[in-house]
């Protein structure tokens, strides 16, 4: 559990602060640990089915693995929830020491390119909470400005976010940023919602098809904001369950 917050002590550097758990341990430090046993996993002399799986061959363990956290989540299970953090987790790692064996001239990149990228993104597009670089009068190590706008809303976020999105990557259209291949009425909607946000129309489909009326209901969901991938795995979820209290309590479906 991690009590409390100290100054990050990177001279120079401009960046969150350090948390520390109960027992004055840097946050962190098991993910080390991680880290050394997916290398020794990777090793020569390690696991032979670990050595041979490549970032295709991992993909069905990774959409895996977030669908069951998916899953602990809406079950508020926090002990699933934490087990299938850690699964999430070695996907992550397993990815970068995959690609920590490629020379950096081929794309290779380690785990700290990894949680370097992360962090300073998310610190160079959250400037109303770390401010901008600032150096004292002796020119000591920049710090962040505590002037931050306390009156930024969530709102003002997505906005920022979204803008900041597109000068990074210089893509501004409304598919910018849109993952194609995930689930269908996740997709949909996300279509709708983005369509909606760019102010553009162009004619739903009109047949009577299975695709194309399950496609008008979550554009049109995405378009008002909601959530037709989330809303539509509720109701599924407890049709589950009808159909396994109607099977009678030696034949339930799984909770898992």
């Amino acid at each position: 559990m991690v009590e409390h917050l100290e100054p990050a002590d990177s001279a120079g550097q401009q960046g969150p602060a350090a948390a520390r758990d109960c027992c004055g341990r840097a946050a962190g430090t098991r993910l080390l640990d991680a880290v050394a046993v997916m290398d020794r996993l990777r090793a020569p002399g390690g696991c032979p089915w670990d050595a041979e799986q490549t970032h295709t061959s991992l993909l069905r363990y990774l959409v895996e693995e977030c669908y069951e956290l998916v899953d602990a989540v809406e079950r508020e299970d926090a002990a699933a929830v934490r087990e299938e953090l850690g699964d999430v987790l070695l996907q992550v790692l397993f990815h970068a020491r995959i690609a920590d064996e490629a020379q950096a001239d081929r794309g290779g990149f380690d785990i700290d390119d990894v949680a370097g990228d992360l962090v300073d993104k998310l610190v160079r597009r959250h400037p109303h909470v770390f401010g901008a670089p600032a150096r004292s009068a002796d020119s000591g190590p920049q710090t962040a400005r505590d002037d931050a706008d306390q009156s930024y809303s969530a709102a003002d976020q997505q906005d920022r976010w979204d803008e900041l999105k597109r000068s990074e990557h210089g893509r501004s259209g409304a598919l910018a940023g849109v993952a194609l291949g995930q689930p269908s009425a996740a997709l949909a909607g996300k279509l709708g919602h983005r369509a909606a946000k760019f102010g553009l129309r162009v004619d739903l489909p009109e047949g009577d098809s299975v695709g194309e009326q399950l496609f008008r209901i979550a554009y049109l969901a995405g378009a008002s904001g909601q959530d037709p991938e989330s809303a539509l795995r509720a109701v599924a979820r407890r049709h589950a369950e009808a159909l396994s209290m109607a099977e009678g309590p030696g034949d339930r479906l799984s909770d898992h």
